[in-house]
């Protein structure tokens, strides 16, 4: 591949736990240009990260430089691009100052959508989108040479060089991603849209637009497979719609046909997909009580979701849920736990304070930490219950992320 950043000064601008930061550092590191990683986390923090950068054989690696724990106004100055993590407003004052010096600001996601010689098709919602983008990516591979990246961990830029007119790229797109793009997958896939992130957005609208990203550049040529309850915005569209009814499998069904995927190939795919991990994961059977992890159930909405599914196989549930709030309304969430489950183990948080306010007459138990509530959810069940961690709410007072207090779920469990 050309490199196009032969000796330019990149600024990474987060490079976060998730590891799409790092795949973006080692990308324009391999294009010979000077990285500058900035990052609000510490060096501690950002350990495994840095780890995973710093493996490379120094004698090989360009020019390299790590700002932690802040953010230097020079660096916005003083750069021909700057390349901002997804979780970066952009509000910041830091791209302000980028603006202010005409530095161009992109994400990596916008990066690879301009450079990308291969179809993309993308997915989002705010539930399964994990899900689908997986399954798509799993039926694709059958008959093409297919990635999978995105919000799912791992940034696309890292496969660039190894992809050709026909390699398929499937990205999971939330709606911090969708707010920097001005260009639309060949197919893009709307899992579902409830209220989510309202501390990012000013209201479900503003979410919901950001959302319509994944299909606002796409032409008559193009496909949006829609779930048919989004019908609203379907008249919105340019490309070919395709409506599926509700269920992940229904829309890689839909995507799987405009590829002329056969049908003997989906059915294998789908009877053999085994589910993403952190999203309604069962994890373990102890002395005939089953526990799931579904710690990526980040909003009330999720939780309604999986409380429903439980609740037609297991008699009882109990839930542990609960963290920070994103400026969402949990009375609903109350009312679904009223009706589904059957004790509510609480972790602590502004979350936590809602959901709890509004349950009138139903046992509550608070916990301090992840290992005290699988210890108390496991005193409450008996043979034949469901352990289900769905929090509904941010994780970042307790752990890390959400796949941080998922994996110390997983342990707590493992540990009984």
């Amino acid at each position: 591949m050309k490199k196009l950043f032969q000796n330019k000064k990149v600024v990474i601008m987060g490079l976060g736990l998730h590891g799409g930061g790092v795949g973006v550092a080692k990308f324009f590191l391999s294009q010979g240009a000077n990285v500058l990683v900035t990052d609000l986390k510490t060096k501690t923090q950002l350990k495994e990260s840095l780890n995973k950068i710093c493996a490379r054989p120094s004698q090989a690696r360009p020019s390299l430089v790590f700002v932690l724990g802040k953010h230097r106004e020079e660096d916005f100055r003083e750069a021909d691009l700057i390349i901002k993590n997804a979780d970066v407003p952009s509000s910041s004052p830091f791209l302000k100052i980028a603006r202010e010096n005409n530095i161009p600001i992109k994400s990596d996601i916008q990066l690879f959508f301009e450079l990308c010689p291969a179809e993309i098709i993308g997915i989002t919602g705010t539930k399964g989108k994990s899900t689908v983008a997986t399954l798509i990516a799993e039926l694709l591979k059958e008959k093409y040479q297919t990635i999978l990246a995105g919000n799912i961990g791992v940034s696309p830029l890292e496969f660039l060089a190894d992809l050709n007119k026909e390699s398929k790229v499937v990205l999971e797109l939330s709606s911090f991603i969708l707010e920097d793009l001005q260009k639309s997958p060949h197919v893009a896939v709307i899992t579902n849209l409830f209220p989510d992130h309202l501390n990012r957005y000013k209201d479900f609208n503003h979410y919901v637009e950001a959302k319509k990203n994944i299909f606002k550049y796409q032409e008559k040529n193009d496909f949006l497979v829609l779930n048919k309850d989004l019908k609203m915005i379907a008249n919105e569209a340019n490309s070919k719609v395709i409506f599926f009814d509700g269920e992940n499998n229904s829309a890689t069904i839909a995507v799987a046909k405009i590829f002329n995927i056969p049908d003997k190939n989906i059915q294998k795919v789908i009877v053999n997909f085994k589910g993403v991990p952190h999203r309604q994961e069962f994890i373990t059977d102890k002395k005939g009580v089953k526990y799931f992890n579904d710690t990526a159930a980040t909003n009330p909405g999720a939780v309604k979701y999986a409380l429903e599914k439980f609740k037609k196989d297991y008699p009882r549930i109990i839930l542990i849920a609960g963290g920070e709030n994103k400026k969402l309304n949990y009375r609903a969430l109350s009312e679904d736990i009223e009706k589904s489950a059957t004790y509510l183990v609480l972790l602590p948080g502004s979350a936590s304070e809602l959901i709890k306010r509004d349950l009138k007459k139903f046992s509550v138990y608070e916990v301090k930490s992840m290992k005290m509530a699988v210890k108390k959810a496991s005193e409450l069940a008996e043979k034949g219950d469901v352990v289900l961690l769905s929090p509904g709410a941010a994780s970042f007072n307790l752990f890390k992320n959400e796949f941080d207090r998922g994996n110390q779920f997983i342990k707590a469990v493992k540990g009984l």
